[in-house]
């Protein structure tokens, strides 16, 4: 029988408006809350057996999130449940598994998964198996932001490393996941040829440890990542956005390299410049989607990479830069209007 703390019937959330995916493409930013999202209340859910109950202290809203309140991303909405893929609280009540049981109590970093009821809300019910128990030193806003962006780093880099070359290039640089793999290129030394959109974004990479940071928009950019490659020879392109800056830099890598896709932040088409390259020089795409490499990864695996994560952030070698933290019953009115500022995470606190 689950155990359970006390707990309200109803809850607030963030409730999604549509079901299913979009009709059309509506771009990547988040314009307004309003057509894809209405403030509400709803019961509060049950946990399966495997799953537990989360009191959320702090959500994340990451740019997947973004993609899929919009019915851009890999999986269908579900109309009148909560949104949001991550955050972190307290847990409250417990399936009849021995793992669900064992994390009442415990504040816990939590991923939502395709549990339908997100972290956009007083309450969220995740699998035990997607749920990290947080150590005492963590802040709440770097356990939010713990699982997508933090283990997707570590998983990426895991690639750079086992590829071998010492240098490699990643789009969205600027991103809270790019300043993650910047910084542990930095760590390990490894060189990491970072693009970016805008000049500002440049010094900012650079102090964090990027070994060459180049923005995508400017005249000479396929000169210059033509320079870089022929220079440092990366084989790995760890890629977020898809669209020419990726396309352009792919095409001058040199043989054997690898185009890792795990995201799609821009709308342009993405080009293949020169399909033989596939043939004669051995090139290849391929794809990264977290939710796949946490059902292959062994328990090991998993673990070791949680444990990094947390002993990075707890030591300051990372931190979740914060542009803001908005209550649940402001989010409507602010948050697309907070999203719009540059270099920092958004949340959104019950």
């Amino acid at each position: 029988m689950e155990n359970r703390m006390a707990v309200p019937g109803e809850m607030r959330a963030l409730l999604l408006t549509n079901d299913g995916y979009a009709a059309e493409h509506s771009g990547t930013a988040l314009e307004a809350m309003e057509p894809y999202l209405a403030a509400g209340r709803i019961a509060v859910p049950q946990p399966g057996p495997s799953q537990v109950l989360i009191r959320v202290h702090l959500a994340a809203i990451n740019p997947s999130d973004v993609m899929f309140v919009k019915g851009l991303y890999g999986q269908p909405r579900r109309k009148d449940r909560p949104a949001g893929f991550e955050g972190v609280g307290e847990v409250v009540a417990g399936g009849d598994e021995a793992a669900a049981q064992a994390l009442i109590g415990q504040r816990v970093a939590f991923a939502t998964g395709r549990s339908d009821w997100g972290a956009w809300a007083e309450y969220a019910v995740a699998e035990a198996r997607g749920c990290i128990p947080v150590i005492p030193e963590l802040r709440d806003e770097d356990a939010a932001a713990m699982i997508v962006n933090p283990l997707t780093a570590l998983a990426l880099f895991d690639i750079v490393r086992e590829e071998g070359e010492k240098s490699f290039v990643l789009t969205a640089g600027a991103s809270q996941l790019g300043k993650l793999i910047i910084g542990l290129a930095r760590d390990e030394g490894f060189r990491a040829i970072a693009i970016v959109r805008r000049d500002d974004q440049i010094p900012l990479l650079e102090q964090a440890g990027a070994a060459h940071v180049l923005n995508g928009n400017a005249p000479d950019f396929a000169a210059r990542i033509a320079a870089l490659c022929k220079a440092e020879g990366p084989r790995v392109l760890l890629d977020a956005i898809t669209g020419p800056h990726a396309s352009t830099a792919f095409h001058a890598m040199g043989r054997r390299s690898r185009w890792v896709i795990y995201g799609q932040m821009e709308t342009a088409e993405t080009v293949i410049q020169q399909p033989g390259q596939f043939i004669f020089q051995d090139k290849r795409v391929e794809s990264f989607w977290l939710t796949e490499w946490m059902r292959r990864a062994s328990a090991e695996q998993r673990a070791a990479a949680v444990t990094q994560a947390q002993r990075r952030f707890a030591d300051g070698r990372w931190r979740t830069d914060v542009t803001a933290v908005v209550p649940l019953d402001e989010a409507m009115a602010r948050v697309a209007q907070e999203l719009a500022l540059p270099n920092g995470k958004v949340f959104i606190r019950p």
